[in-house]
Order: structure tokens, then sequence, then C-alpha cells
């Protein structure tokens, strides 16, 4: 179950992507709840069905219901503001800038857990979707709360390894 089962489900080439599973989520150094709801979080972003049935089971035992839903609503709001504001920067007009987005975030305010650690699990989704505006915003907001370079790099680490599993079981999935 959980990240055992993510990795057999792994090919022989993706070998360095199991074993970066274990050195991420498996061996971090954050805590369990920083750990599990990044991975959780990305693992809605990353969309495969497999990572996202198996991170979710493991990280209950982390995070209990609340962090959970928590971590899920983390993945959906960045979901949405990923994209406008990535958007809004793609476009290259600095005016929409001054728009104001109209987009209901409640959430971010009130994530119902640790803001740095809601925080976190939002700059692993950032990095997924590919927002450079909201990976900057998240990343300044988590050092203003003195959470240190490493954990925001920890869980960049655990980002990349779970969009790599999700890409990798994807892929496998479509050829067969």
């Amino acid at each position: 179950m959980g990240l055992d089962t993510i990795r057999a489900a792994l090919p022989a080439y993706a070998t360095d992507i199991a074993h970066n599973l274990d050195s991420t989520i498996g061996a971090s150094t954050l805590t369990p709840a920083r750990t599990w709801g990044t991975a959780l979080a990305c693992a809605v972003a990353a969309r495969n069905p497999l990572v996202l049935r198996e991170i979710a089971a493991e990280a209950l035992d982390h995070l209990g219901p609340d962090g959970v839903e928590a971590a899920k609503g983390a993945a959906a709001v960045m979901a949405m503001t990923n994209i406008y504001y990535r958007g809004t920067h793609l476009l290259g007009d600095e005016e929409y800038a001054s728009i104001p987005a109209r987009l209901r975030m409640r959430l971010v305010a009130r994530p119902g857990v640790d803001k740095s650690d809601f925080k976190l699990w939002c700059l692993g989704v950032s990095a997924i979707i590919g927002c450079e505006i909201c990976l900057r915003t998240q990343e300044k907001a988590l050092r203003r709360r003195d959470v240190p370079r490493e954990q925001v790099h920890e869980a960049l680490r655990i980002s990349a390894v779970v969009h790599a599993a999700a890409v990798t079981l994807d892929a496998e999935a479509a050829l067969s």
C-alpha cells in the first residue's frame, strides 16, 4: 500500500523515480504534515489515479481527515490561481496585474491547518503547474514565516518526484 504500491507499478526504466520516492517522501527532513501534505497536494495536481489513491491513503495516517481536506483544497485553489496568474503574466501586459482577479480564495486565508504547511503545499502544486508568479509569492510568504530555504527545497523535491511518478505511470497506461 502507499509508496510501495507506486514503486511496484513503476517500470524498470523509472528505477530512479522509485528510489527518489524513498529519498524524498520516505526520508523527508520535513515534518510528517509538511511531507505528506505536499505529497498529497502534488498528487492531486499530477492527476494520476494510482499515485493519488496511494498517497492519499498513506497521507491520512499523517494528516488526519482535516489535513487531507486542506491538502486537496491547496491543490484545488492552486489549480485555479496558477492558471489565472500564469495566464496574466504570459500575456506580457503589466496592466493585467492592476485588474483584481475577483476569484474567491477564502481557503487561503483560513485553511484549517498551519498556514506555513498550507503554503508549502501550495508551493509544491505551483511547481507542477508551472506558475512563476505563484511560486515566487508562496516562497516569499514562506520565508516571511521563517520557513528555511531547505524546507522549500525539500517540498520542490517531493513535487518533482510525485509528478515524475504520475507522468511515468500515465505514459505506461497509454502505451499498454
